[in-house]
């Protein structure tokens, strides 16, 4: 018997256990992969790993039943399934989860996930699984990132420019997860660091979690005191209160979609560069390759696409979302 997968537009859910995965509206119980806005709400019930559940106590206010269950260790989660989590690589603390059901077999939810090591979050494991639901954020063949060391070499080479044309360099990356990256990263680099507030308050739960960066201070809005720094901050308009404090100074974008050459130009920046989070197009294949489901669901981004490409090379997949469905010829979804 097949697993019942229904994503609605607020999640995806799984009848045959009542649980949802990511919800982003308020349900009775969701696993929450991990504590982004967009996997993340004021649940009466969640269930995800401890650094999670300390992201998300920092971010969502209000009370919540936590069950948090350490990476590899397995759980009852209805009478008739186990659950474990596993390292998804995304931040700190992000998971997939690995659901076997006594009828159904095993389930693999990915969450956002990356193969790629990062400074910042756990290695990404590839258990097996017979059903797999998996992001596909990059999943087309112009995503494929070039290697994270000429990355950071380019970043620093922005950062070093800049300073010694007498400004600011900014680099945007979201308050949670990216910036953390961005900073462990330039450890190495040796150069004077300010944080937004924003990013520098997730930092402080990251270094409760045992993640050590380099030396760092909170933004300070005088020009003659972040003067010569790297600002990190999440992504202004270009005519926010922050940037007006910081006249001299050239913007970064740090994210995967700085591929597309509109990206400098949609953010309104100086300069992007490819640093990402998510798995580019060549690790979603080789994620598959090392998972050997039987059946593949896709979901975020290019979900249709990916899906075929996987049908293609022999793996039934289909997307989740709701105008592709009738799109099959290998049998209807759940």
């Amino acid at each position: 018997m097949t697993w019942q997968i229904r994503q609605l537009k607020h999640g995806i859910h799984l009848p045959q256990i009542d649980w949802w995965l990511d919800a982003h509206k308020p349900v009775p119980r969701s696993i929450v992969s991990h504590a982004h806005f967009d996997h993340l709400a004021a649940h009466d019930e969640i269930l995800c790993t401890p650094a999670t559940a300390r992201l998300a106590r920092a971010r969502l206010r209000g009370h919540r039943i936590e069950h948090t269950l350490p990476f590899g260790h397995t759980e009852q989660l209805t009478p008739d399934s186990t659950i474990t989590l596993h390292p998804a690589g995304h931040i700190r603390g992000s998971a997939q989860c690995l659901i076997d059901h006594a009828t159904h077999g095993t389930l693999l939810y990915t969450g956002d996930f990356k193969l790629r090591p990062g400074r910042s979050a756990e290695p990404c494991a590839t258990p097996r699984a017979d059903t797999l639901i998996m992001e596909t954020t990059f999943g087309n063949p112009r995503y494929v990132f070039p290697p994270t060391e000429k990355i950071l070499a380019d970043i620093t080479t922005f950062c070093r420019d800049t300073l010694a044309a007498g400004a600011n360099p900014i680099l945007y990356g979201y308050s949670l997860g990216k910036s953390q990256e961005i900073l462990s990263h330039l450890a190495g680099a040796r150069l004077p660091l300010m944080l937004h507030e924003q990013t520098a308050r997730m930092t402080r739960v990251y270094e409760t979690l045992g993640i050590a960066f380099p030396p760092h201070a909170p933004f300070d809005p005088d020009p003659r005191a972040h003067a010569g720094h790297v600002i990190i901050c999440p992504p202004q308009p270009e005519n926010s209160a922050f940037l007006q404090k910081i006249p001299a100074r050239r913007t970064a974008m740090i994210s995967g979609w700085a591929i597309d050459a509109s990206t400098i130009h949609r953010m309104r920046c100086d300069a992007a560069f490819p640093l990402s989070d998510h798995a580019d197009y060549n690790d979603l294949l080789r994620y598959v390759d090392l998972v050997r489901p039987r059946l593949v669901y896709t979901t975020h981004g290019h979900t249709a696409a990916f899906a075929k490409t996987l049908r293609d090379r022999g793996t039934e997949a289909w997307p989740l979302d709701k105008d592709t469905q009738l799109d099959l010829s290998l049998g209807s979804l759940p």
